[in-house]
């Protein structure tokens, strides 16, 4: 299967049982996605494992699943965090915003000072509003 054809497949439950996969170190058992996940039955948290299987992205191991090929378009995986990449951007422009109030600041205000402000705080504000869609919408 294709990048592409693979993250097609990573949506709903299907994309909650791979997170919940990619967050653990270990193998992971059927039962023990269900109780996680809080699944109705093991034959549902089976259905999305072999989803997941028959896309490569993972593997079956002694009757537990650990997994094969990570796909994080929109985040990054820090010890089992996932962080959205756009937090990293985001931080940077904070610095930014920060250093241009305080160690830039002239001594008489111009419009070219306020334009940087005004840009940089823009750039804040769509960078904090892309962090947090891709943190709620929990998408690799």
């Amino acid at each position: 299967m294709t990048k592409e054809e693979s993250t097609d497949i990573l949506r709903g439950t299907t994309l909650k049982v791979y997170l919940f996969l990619l967050k653990r170190r270990e193998p992971v058992g059927v039962r023990e996605v269900q109780r996680a996940l809080k699944l109705s039955s093991p034959s549902i948290a089976m259905y999305h494992l072999s989803k997941l299987e028959d896309a490569g992205l993972v593997k079956s191991e002694y009757g537990s699943y650990v997994v094969e090929k990570i796909v994080l378009e929109n985040s990054v995986r820090i010890s089992h965090f996932l962080v959205p990449r756009h937090l990293f951007y985001l931080t940077f422009a904070f610095i930014a915003l920060t250093i241009q109030l305080t160690l830039f600041k002239p001594a008489t205000l111009t419009r070219e000072y306020f334009f940087s402000i005004i840009t940089t705080s823009v750039l804040l504000l769509f960078l904090c509003y892309e962090t947090i869609r891709t943190w709620l919408k929990g998408s690799p």
